[in-house]
């Protein structure tokens, strides 16, 4: 990944496979003015650590203990001047330290049009399921800042899609991913680049 001096250090937060930070990294692999500085991830298992090492991605795995005591941590992501952090499959509430730090410069994405199917315990397949348990026609993606209650900082960016009668949570989840990989770097991009 080339960059220039100048260019925009992104932070990338997942938890799980990393299908969005695959995506991120397709979007600004030949960009000169963006950079993925670091992968963030609660799970040395998980498969986009494998992925980020992969592709010459620095990785800092966090613990439990000190993300409930983030000093050093928000003082590593200061040192490599990130410019935007971007939640992607992350599934740790983000401390208000950090969000304190890095004040409106933390994207998150939601599987569903917020304000509904937000809040705590809302996330990948548990938010499929309550949107067809209680038969909405329509789902969809939500790219939002991040503030200190769950899944309700200013909304950026909805897309929608239907959601058919005949669809389970895996249908679901589908055509919710292909809005994800559709959106996500457009709008990381677009945001970044308004960044001062």
């Amino acid at each position: 990944m080339r960059t220039s001096s100048k260019a925009k250090k992104l932070a990338l937060f997942a938890s799980g496979t990393g299908s969005n930070v695959r995506r991120l990294y397709d979007h600004f692999q030949t960009r000169q003015d963006v950079k993925i500085a670091v992968l963030v991830c609660n799970r040395p298992d998980a498969p986009v650590v494998e992925f980020a090492r992969q592709n010459q991605i620095p990785v800092r795995l966090v613990d439990k203990t000190e993300w409930q005591s983030p000093d050093d941590f928000i003082a590593g992501l200061q040192g490599l001047q990130i410019d935007l952090i971007v939640l992607a499959g992350f599934l740790w509430k983000i401390p208000g330290a950090l969000i304190a730090a890095f004040p409106d410069r933390i994207l998150n994405l939601h599987p569903a049009l917020l304000p509904k199917y937000g809040g705590k315990g809302m996330y990948g397949m548990h938010v499929h399921d309550a949107v067809i348990q209680a038969g909405e026609l329509e789902s969809g993606i939500t790219i939002h800042l991040v503030n200190e209650q769950y899944d309700e900082g200013r909304i950026l960016f909805q897309a929608h899609c239907p959601v058919w009668p005949e669809d389970t949570a895996e249908d679901l989840a589908r055509r919710i991913h292909e809005l994800e990989h559709q959106h996500l770097p457009l709008i990381v991009e677009r945001y970044l680049l308004n960044i001062s």
